[in-house]
């Protein structure tokens, strides 16, 4: 995960989860039905879920939830407002599954 994180996002060290869009980009014509792809850290899903008291399953759902809200455009670093938006529509998305 973090040789992922530092070619394609340009950031060291290891993250959770990553998406790639497949609507963006020089072969996103290719095919314009696919959302993208999103890659979960199982190993930091499980310490996450293990600190915060959750089950493994919950905290990969949450993280695949997180992954594509990313895909549709949500971005948490943009703004605190954003951050907000992302959090909020995750929290519904959560409560649905």
């Amino acid at each position: 995960m973090e040789k992922l994180n530092l070619k394609y996002l340009n950031r060291k060290g290891p993250t959770n989860v990553i998406a790639f869009p497949m609507r963006e980009g020089e072969f996103s014509y290719l095919s314009p039905q696919l959302l993208g792809d999103v890659v979960i850290s199982t190993d930091t899903a499980a310490e996450e879920a293990k600190n915060s008291g959750i089950s493994i399953e919950q905290r990969l759902k949450e993280l695949l939830v997180h992954g594509i809200l990313h895909l549709f455009g949500y971005d948490h670093e943009a703004s605190e407002q954003d951050a907000r938006n992302m959090e909020g529509k995750s929290q519904k998305l959560m409560k649905l599954i």
